[in-house]
């Protein structure tokens, strides 16, 4: 007599755990019901705003409803960054994550934020490797011969970048720290100017993203020793890897999409499936080989596995160089 009433319970337990997961099933075959915001943390034009518009404009066919980009430049991307932190855990609001977001961590002493806690992996998109370009004035044909021209002449290798912390500057202190050379390095505001004294003579290296340096290494305007990636860029096939000659190098402006943590699993697996298949259009693919890069497909705990791994390598380089925000 006692065993009929306790199984009646289970029965109505058992359903109404069953109804209070239909709102977030239901929650996430409704998504997105109105437009979805993705923050880019820099100003407009430039290949980081370029994947955005394109990821945002593949993700509006497929799902139906407009992913609206929004600048919000300033702080190093930490402005933006924090912008999406402090929105509502509702898959509304994205942030397009890069490089600079991994170096952020350590090379700022007091943020309003942890990246790693505060933001949700979603999806990798595709990285780009910078190119190691040097002025025609220095005589190195290859990585091996430019070591060898920085340890016989210390002091003569002065080392441009757009600035304090950003990928070029941490891609060369790295550099350093691997092979034991000596470069000053010179922070410009902007990657434009850094490269037009790399032209001009003024400066001897720079790790240049590769949307602005190729045009050049083409021309003859600058040899190009190496690219940062783990494998070669089919922009410059000719072109070894740092890493042939310094095993473990790997540098590489990535993007993808964070969300504010909390944000329902259903949502972000929903985006991260939607976002992959994205890679797949042909329209994608031609923008990031134009930017000599890969795609970067896998699922949400990849990519949080990933970021996990850039924070502790670029903060031990961050540290190794002292470096300070602009």
């Amino acid at each position: 007599m006692m065993k009929r009433p306790r199984r009646q319970f289970l029965h109505l337990a058992a359903g109404a755990a069953a109804l209070l997961a239909v709102p977030q099933v239901a929650k996430a075959q409704a998504y997105p019901a109105r437009p979805v915001r993705i923050i880019v943390p820099v100003p407009p034009g430039g290949g980081m705003d370029a994947v955005a518009r394109q990821i945002g404009q593949l993700m509006s066919e497929r799902l139906g409803q407009p992913f609206v980009i929004e600048n919000r430049p300033g702080g190093g991307t930490n402005i933006g960054t924090e912008a999406v932190v402090r929105s509502a855990a509702d898959g509304y609001t994205l942030l397009l994550a890069s490089l600079s977001n991994v170096i952020n961590a350590t090379l700022y002493e007091k943020l309003n934020y942890n990246f790693i806690r505060d933001i949700a992996p979603v999806a990798s998109i595709a990285d780009a490797p910078f190119v190691m370009a040097i002025n025609p004035s220095v005589p190195a044909k290859t990585v091996p011969e430019f070591i060898a021209y920085s340890k016989a002449n210390p002091g003569k290798i002065n080392m441009a970048s757009g600035g304090n912390g950003s990928g070029a500057h941490v891609s060369g202190e790295l550099f350093k720290l691997l092979t034991g050379i000596d470069m000053l390095h010179v922070p410009y505001r902007g990657s434009a100017p850094a490269l037009t004294d790399l032209l001009g003579g003024r400066m001897q290296v720079m790790f240049a993203d590769m949307p602005s340096a190729i045009g050049h290494v083409r021309s003859g305007t600058l040899r190009a020793l190496a690219v940062t990636s783990a494998k070669r860029s089919e922009a410059l096939p000719d072109t070894p890897t740092v890493g042939d000659f310094l095993p473990g190098f790997e540098s590489s402006l990535f993007f993808g999409i964070g969300a504010p943590k909390d944000t329902p699993a259903e949502i972000v697996d929903k985006l991260n499936r939607e976002i992959n298949a994205s890679l797949t259009d042909p329209r994608f693919k031609a923008l990031v080989t134009d930017m000599g890069g890969a795609m970067l497909a896998g699922s949400a705990v990849d990519f949080g596995k990933f970021l996990a791994n850039e924070t502790e390598k670029w903060g031990k380089v961050v540290k190794f160089a002292g470096a300070r925000p602009d």
